[in-house]
């Protein structure tokens, strides 16, 4: 299906483009900008809220700089989609977070104007001075280097690390706050409170506003007027605040707040902003979801809603006969729960994502259990081990990807020092739609190099229950459990919970002739795969090995003993990862069996569905056939 542009934004294929129109005309720009992305995400589907509040900050940016030769930042990319859409992709736009389609997030070799790739938050502050240091170096001193961070992402210690370079650089660097009190699910922390009090302040606002025009007049009253109206500025905002301002204490000239849907009065302020020199931010306020009264509601839901009926605000979910397998995050959800209430020492914790890893369930049956620390791993990792230094059992579930920001702490702050720590990695292995910056391809070869430190997968929804009562137990020391996005394939898993031998693979299938060895939900693959095979009279063996670290050695004794052909399969990268850890057994110990590793090669997979992507990657169910027929077949002509 087509999605027609307004006939403004249809004659629009880049920024040059949209400075051809009148600064009037830009309010029907922003009003026919928001109304395709809605037409387009309720469709195709796609990310939602974080783009409808940021149109009129979209247009008023390419409207004023001269993009791509200034250089634009866009933090993490969620936002970005107005961007994209004027930018030369709208007529693609509804290939977006499709397989081989446009990138959900800013790419570099996208597009010229993608000046930056994102996926991650908190980093665009530290890449736009970069580009504005080269640029004073190169002595392209009339370029602009534009940030725009939202207040989720500024509550990582990333950012506060560039902001304190930047503000003793005296670089070409604007920083947009774009202040809408959510990431993903509402900010917490006391950034978002000194924020709110900032913009609440009517005192201040109407003060702020005179200094305004005051600077907007500085040039008839000579070369020392700017210098005396900063400082006038920040003696009023520090007496109405009663306290000194953050941003400035950093020295950044601060600007705001300002009204972030207001496309005429932000083209004039950042006209202006244009021309004053060194570090500035901007704090703009917006509202996630901006112009769709629902997702304005409900800006956790609406973040990334799916597929929806734009006039009712249905959003459409399939409706199945059977009970359906529940999500594994929503498994980890409610088991903490159950294992909170017999166990007075487990504690909950998560950078940002309560509702995508499901830990909201136990923040609102525990609040003094559960905690979400912002957008910070590097916190979210040290705070859990000085909880474990006290005795306590803190599950710290972080995506597998964001676990890779906080390594040294893993290392560092739990491993060296052997504290109980659980670490849920969500979203191991593909991530879909979400592509490489969010794919968990590499957790277990870097969990697994690690002293001390347990790393384990669950087939499915029962054995992720006993793995997460097993890490619960006394002195178990640092622990992984990984599990991937989606679905797993138990409709009754609320089964009793047991403990499992740490180090234990168990049998799923005794066979002839190859073994295919498994870690987590891909065996699922194998099951299916055996099946299937067995129709024809041919059984290989299968066996869920469920541990990397410790992997279970008696079991492989066993199996090099039985087999002289071995697969083995993971949702991970080869290099260092399960398959690497068998192939180290076999070397230890003068194993000469035929080895196929399955898995993430060595290259970055952009985004698609898992199946999609994992059969690229050539471990699909398909793929996984595939290999035992032909590891059967050399067997008969060896013969």
């Amino acid at each position: 299906m087509t999605i027609e542009p307004g006939p403004l934004l249809a004659n629009i294929d880049s920024p040059d483009d949209l400075k051809k129109l009148s600064q009037d005309q830009l309010v029907q720009v922003c009003q026919e900008l928001r109304q395709f992305i809605i037409d387009n995400v309720s469709i195709y589907g796609g990310h939602f809220g974080a783009s409808l509040g940021v149109v009129e900050l979209t247009v008023a940016l390419h409207y004023i700089f001269k993009t791509p030769y200034d250089q634009l930042v866009w933090d993490v990319g969620h936002q970005a989609y107005g961007h994209k859409i004027l930018t030369g992709r709208r007529d693609v736009f509804h290939t977006n977070r499709k397989y081989k389609g446009l990138s959900g997030f800013p790419k570099r070799k996208e597009s010229e104007f993608d000046t930056f790739g994102v996926g991650h938050s908190s980093t665009s502050i530290s890449a736009a001075l970069g580009m504005a240091v080269a640029s004073q170096y190169k002595g392209e001193t009339e370029k602009q280097h534009i940030a725009v961070i939202g207040d989720g992402s500024m509550t990582a210690g990333m950012a506060f690390e560039a902001l304190n370079h930047a503000g003793v650089t005296n670089s070409n660097l604007l920083v947009i706050l774009n202040d809408n009190c959510m990431s993903i699910d509402p900010n917490v922390g006391a950034l978002k409170e000194y924020l709110t009090d900032i913009t609440t302040s009517a005192t201040y606002n109407k003060v702020r506003d005179e200094i305004w025009n005051i600077l907007g007049k500085i040039s008839k009253f000579g070369p020392n007027a700017q210098q005396i109206a900063s400082k006038v500025e920040s003696g009023i905002k520090a007496t109405l605040l009663k306290q000194s301002n953050l941003f400035e204490s950093l020295k950044f000239r601060y600007f705001g707040p300002v009204d972030g849907h207001d496309v005429l009065h932000l083209t004039s302020v950042l006209n202006d902003l244009k021309n004053i020199p060194g570090p500035k931010l901007l704090h703009c306020v917006t509202v996630k979801g901006k112009g769709y009264a629902l997702a304005e509601k409900d800006q956790t839901k609406w973040h990334s809603p799916g597929l929806f009926d734009k006039i009712t605000g249905e959003i459409y979910k399939t409706v199945y006969e059977k009970p359906q397998p529940p999500k594994y995050q929503d498994v980890f959800g409610h088991t903490m729960v159950e294992l909170a209430e017999q166990n007075d020492k487990i504690m909950g914790i998560t950078p940002a994502m309560p509702s995508g890893c499901s830990l909201n369930i136990m923040m609102k049956a525990m609040p003094d259990r559960a905690f979400d620390v912002g957008i910070a791993e590097q916190h979210a990792v040290t705070f859990s081990a000085g909880l474990a230094t006290q005795g306590l059992v803190p599950f710290c579930n972080i995506y597998s990807s964001f676990m890779q920001r906080a390594y040294d702490q893993v290392m560092h702050d739990v491993c060296l020092q052997n504290l109980n720590v659980v670490f849920c990695l969500d979203r191991a292995g593909f991530a879909g739609a979400d592509g490489p910056t969010h794919h968990g391809s590499y957790d277990i070869a870097y969990m697994r190099c690690l002293p001390n430190m347990i790393v384990s997968a669950p087939m499915n929804e029962e054995e992720l229950r006993n793995l997460m009562f097993t890490a619960s137990q006394p002195d178990m020391g640092p622990f992984t459990i990984r599990y991937p996005r989606g679905e797993g394939v138990m409709p009754e898993w609320r089964t009793p919970l047991q403990k499992i031998e740490v180090g234990k693979g168990r049998v799923i299938q005794e066979g002839e002739e190859v073994a295919i060895l498994t870690i987590g939900h891909i065996g699922n693959y194998a099951v299916e795969v055996c099946e299937k095979l067995a129709l024809e009279g041919l059984k290989p063996g299968h066996y869920d090995m469920r541990f990397a670290k410790p992997i279970d050695e008696a079991i492989l004794h066993e199996i090099m003993r039985r087999y002289d052909k071995i697969i083995t399969v993971e949702d991970g990268c080869l290099q260092g990862g399960f398959g690497s850890a068998v192939l180290e057994f076999l070397a230890d110990n003068n194993y000469t069996a035929k080895v196929r590793r399955l898995g993430i090669p060595d290259k970055y997979f952009e985004h698609g569905s898992q199946l999609q992507l994992q059969h690229e990657a050539g471990f699909a169910p398909q793929d996984i056939e595939k290999a035992v027929r032909e590891m059967m077949a050399q067997h008969v002509l060896v013969r």
